[in-house]
């Protein structure tokens, strides 16, 4: 069985400036971070579909994508993987005290808030020589920017709650979320700039929302997705059955069908 080591040499003969593959000899940080992302993505979606054989294989994907990342920065004398490997066990060893530490066995509450509170010193402790030292310690510093929209959001307002910047129920999220939507609709309509902005708004006011009813507004989107796709092909599948084809149906036809599929999920 090929272990860890024989992945590294793979990546390091791949990379080889004389007898590496061509493509990947002309890859950078920046051309192999999409697929850095999409790799994480498939893990999850092998995760949700609970294929076992599927996630060995992402899981996969996504550690060569860490050897790739690893491997670029060897070659422009940066770190190397095994100071990865160094940096994320020092990381988890400074974050846990309550297993590898003197400290006692603490409520998964109080975990919680000793690791958000170990990641704000080090985050005020880290070396930024791009950012001025007031705003290199500000409580939003050093949320990814290439993070999906929807995950940064909840990101950044976890960060904000934490020193008190948040609604103190739901009851005023609901409501802020009502008012960005009208908000929306008194837009007008060609004005797309303000309509990009109002629903901006809308949809922050969403994830926030979410946060206070403790739903992952990623994992629920990505839900309703799935759910769409598999009303619609239901959809196409009753029509097709009707002899009628999609294209040439009516919209009171689709809707007949998409509330007759919606009414026999909720039934079952």
């Amino acid at each position: 069985m090929h272990t860890l080591n024989d992945l590294l040499t793979i990546m390091t003969r791949l990379r080889d400036p004389q007898t590496g593959c061509p493509w990947d000899k002309q890859q950078s940080f920046n051309t192999i971070a999409p697929y850095t992302i999409e790799e994480a993505y498939e893990v999850v979606d092998a995760i949700e579909r609970f294929d076992m054989s599927d996630l060995r294989d992402e899981l996969g994907d996504l550690l060569f994508q860490v050897v790739y990342h690893a491997q670029i920065a060897q070659e422009q004398d940066h770190f190397n993987f095994n100071e990865v490997v160094h940096a994320i066990c020092e990381k988890m060893l400074r974050r846990h005290p309550h297993v590898f530490g003197a400290a006692q066995e603490r409520p998964i509450n109080e975990i919680k808030q000793n690791w958000e509170a170990e990641k704000a010193r080090e985050r005020a402790n880290k070396n930024s020589a791009e950012l001025s030292a007031e705003l290199a310690t500000g409580t939003l510093t050093g949320i990814a920017l290439a993070l999906p929209a929807l995950k940064r959001a909840m990101k950044l307002q976890k960060r904000a709650a934490q020193v008190g910047f948040d609604w103190p129920s739901v009851d005023g999220v609901f409501a802020k979320c009502v008012e960005e939507l009208q908000e929306v609709r008194a837009t007008h309509l060609d004005d797309k700039v303000a309509l990009q902005e109002e629903l901006g708004d809308l949809l922050f006011s969403c994830v926030n929302l979410a946060r206070h009813l403790e739903v992952d507004p990623e994992e629920a989107l990505r839900k309703g997705n799935h759910k769409f796709e598999r009303r619609f092909a239901a959809v196409e599948e009753y029509l097709h059955a009707q002899n009628i084809e999609l294209r040439n149906a009516s919209v009171e036809q689709m809707n007949h069908a998409w509330d007759m599929i919606k009414q026999a999920e909720k039934a079952i």
